[in-house]
């Protein structure tokens, strides 16, 4: 009668164990045309292995002579089978995909065609493949497109949203910036920035958001950045809650000599060294621009040439140069207006406008181009002017 009533309770205590035991099971012999396999036995329990070869003529689908399979809970993995030696084993394409349907195996003769992955291009636009006598002929090779951008730049006090880090970003993606909480940035507190033929259009600036009754406290110089560069000047006095600073010879100080660190990690106004032999009436005098600091930033454009009196400034692609090329020093320790570089494209939406892949596409100021519809047979003829593309023949 006691053990009767203990066998009850152990049935009640361990009803997950005894439905585990259930649940694993076995696996009959599997069905193997043109090939053998050991150990040959009726029936296989859970978990166990077994080694396959094929007969002259075939292979394994797999790398090798011989493969191994594994019951799985009834289920042989993977399916032992023997194919024709002239047969190719499904390929592996890094950073892309063929379109045909995946399969372990295609039969000899077979073409694949490859799609690579957003951000990376054909190598000399070989996209075809033939399965020649169990061997691949040619496997098409998908390179980082030039035109693709590395991870977007890391912009002070801001995040990148809806987007989890990668390392490399297709032609005509886009990241948008938010600033933390606290700061802001002109047009808005969120930011897009596009990928543009291999570069990242200009991120945000977030700066300190303040109302103008309240004031930062003044603190330690060591939580600010580096002190702000004042053209003609020099740091005389350093201390803890402060930096002082001194014009050169010729010049004169105009505002306070003490600039100190605010709370919200910003300096106060530096001074500034103007040529103390010019007046307010009269224009400062052309010098080399080594009496210059450096030489301004103008978003989306370079500097292709510096001469000892000018520095000579050209847009990125998509962009128009507004303003003069060149900028120069005066006398004054100030640079003349820099150029601005401002949009010179026009955005598609390639879903929308029914064009082949997805996202955008961008074309230059004044360029006119044939496109590629999603249907791959027809194309669409877009003009891009003042910003706005027109298309005149439509997919």
């Amino acid at each position: 009668m006691c053990t009767t009533y203990l066998g009850f309770l152990l049935l009640i205590w361990f009803p997950g164990q005894a439905y585990a035991q259930s649940a694993a099971q076995p696996c009959s012999a599997p069905r193997l045309d043109g090939g053998y396999f050991v150990p040959d036995k009726n029936s296989y329990s859970h978990k166990t292995s077994l080694s396959y070869a094929c007969d002259d003529g075939h292979k394994p689908v797999g790398e090798g002579w011989w493969a191994t399979s594994t019951c799985q809970n009834g289920v042989w993995s993977p399916t032992p089978q023997c194919i024709d030696e002239k047969d190719c084993i499904s390929p592996n394409i890094p950073n892309g995909r063929y379109t045909t349907p995946q399969k372990e195996w295609f039969k000899d003769t077979f073409l694949i065609r490859v799609t690579c992955d957003r951000g990376y291009e054909l190598k000399n636009q070989a996209a075809t493949a033939t399965c020649n006598n169990g061997t691949w002929s040619s496997l098409p090779i998908c390179e980082k497109s030039i035109h693709s951008c590395g991870e977007p730049p890391k912009v002070p006090h801001a995040v990148i949203i809806n987007q989890e880090y990668q390392t490399l970003f297709a032609v005509d993606s886009e990241v948008q910036y938010k600033c933390e909480d606290g700061y802001t940035t002109e047009g808005g507190n969120i930011i897009k920035s596009f990928c543009l033929s291999g570069n990242w259009t200009e991120g945000p600036i977030c700066r300190f958001s303040t109302t103008s009754d309240t004031q930062p406290l003044e603190i330690s110089i060591d939580h600010c950045a580096a002190r702000p560069n004042v053209p003609n000047g020099d740091v005389i006095e350093k201390e803890r809650m402060f930096v002082k600073y001194q014009c050169k010879d010729f010049y004169k100080l105009h505002g306070s000599e003490k600039v100190v660190c605010y709370s919200n990690g910003t300096w106060s106004t530096p001074p500034i060294c103007k040529g103390s032999s010019t007046t307010s009436d009269t224009q400062p005098l052309e010098i080399s621009i080594d009496h210059c600091a450096a030489p301004p930033n103008v978003p989306n454009g370079d500097i292709i040439q510096k001469e000892r009196m000018f520095v000579k400034y050209q847009c990125k692609d998509f962009y128009k140069l507004h303003g003069s090329e060149k900028v120069v020093c005066y006398s004054n320790g100030t640079w003349s207006a820099p150029p601005i570089c401002k949009d010179a494209f026009c955005v598609l939406d390639r879903v929308q406008n029914r064009l082949e892949g997805i996202g955008y596409e961008y074309i230059k100021e004044g360029e006119q181009k044939y496109i590629l519809c999603h249907n791959r047979y027809n194309y669409a003829y877009v003009k891009c002017k003042n910003g706005k593309p027109t298309i005149t023949l439509r997919c």
